[in-house]
């Protein structure tokens, strides 16, 4: 079986080079494909043949196993179908990156009412098997239910002197159940040198000359639309979750006037959409991901050794 934590690091590279080439249009997508790149097929054998399905019967597997444990430890546990919840928060089908996803979503960090609404009916509709036999317990009993069910939390000194141990055995009944279904995969710890060079290797390709030309032309396509504050394409989006964030910030825990979130999102919509038009004025993402795929080429060379130690162990898990 599969580990998420090497999952997770592996599309974390992902993600990041494809935020870096920006959102694909069509006629790029057809000359070089960012999700075919050559450190991606190189590492294809850490996710291939693992699907949604295989996804949601690991879930119920694992939540069987949590039940069991539970029940030795003298508590109620019904398993959860994770199958109700997997279709949460899916967007309307249309592809990530489309102009017209564009259009409707910006850079998909603010949301319409209409998504908002799905997504607490979404949330209302699902039902937690073990909200009512934990409300019946006592807060002493609730306390120690947890306990078992997710591990002791850790004390403020365990975190501040860094004696706490984030491992399988530290989290309760759910933690043993992973181990279980998991085995004893290589996390990103174990290869911290190798994931450390891939995420240099993204930042060299933010800093090649060849990208800081293209950032220029952007810029000067993106001044003529009336933003002339952004130096590099990063800086767009960067804006947005900058201005997102201080605007929770200022309110203190609250949540924000539904008139200052539509005004912030209607100037996400519209920088996102200039943001797009000028990366296909400059052919941004074909640019862009021939640059990602000479450096992976080169990666792979210089690291291949620490690439296959990284694959082997996790097909010992597999």
């Amino acid at each position: 079986m599969r580990h998420r934590s090497l999952l997770t690091a592996l599309a974390a590279a992902a993600l990041l080079s494809l935020t870096l080439a920006g959102c694909s249009g069509e006629k790029a997508a057809a000359k070089l494909d960012p999700a075919e790149s050559p450190l991606s097929k190189y590492m294809s054998s850490l996710y291939e043949g693992f699907d949604e399905n295989d996804g949601i019967a690991q879930q119920n597997e694992q939540e069987e196993l949590v039940a069991a444990c539970m029940a030795a430890e003298g508590f109620d546990y019904t398993p959860a179908d994770a199958s109700q919840y997997s279709g949460m928060a899916s967007d309307s089908g249309e592809e990530y990156g489309t102009e017209k996803w564009v259009a409707e979503n910006g850079y998909g960090m603010s949301q319409s009412p209409e998504q908002l609404a799905a997504q607490q009916e979404e949330s209302e509709a699902y039902v937690d098997p073990n909200q009512d036999y934990v409300m019946s317990l006592s807060e002493g009993e609730q306390a120690a239910y947890n306990e078992v069910l997710y591990g002791p939390q850790p004390t403020e000194e365990e975190l501040a002197d860094g004696s706490y141990i984030d491992s399988f055995e530290t989290k309760g009944c759910y933690g043993s159940a992973s181990q279980e279904i998991f085995g004893d995969q290589p996390s990103q710890e174990d290869h911290a040198a190798v994931y450390d060079a891939m995420s240099l290797m993204y930042e060299d390709l933010q800093a090649s000359p060849a990208i800081v030309k293209l950032d220029a032309e952007w810029a000067s396509c993106m001044a003529d639309a009336g933003y002339a504050t952004f130096a590099k394409k990063a800086d767009a989006q960067e804006s947005i979750m900058d201005a997102q964030n201080a605007l929770y910030e200022d309110q203190s825990g609250t949540a924000p006037d539904e008139t200052i979130l539509a005004d912030l999102r209607e100037k996400e919509l519209v920088l996102a959409m200039a943001d797009f038009t000028c990366a296909e004025d400059v052919n941004y993402t074909e640019a862009t991901t021939k640059v990602q795929f000479e450096l992976e080429e080169q990666f792979i060379t210089d690291h291949k050794s620490e690439l296959d130690a990284l694959i082997a162990d996790s097909e010992q898990g597999k």
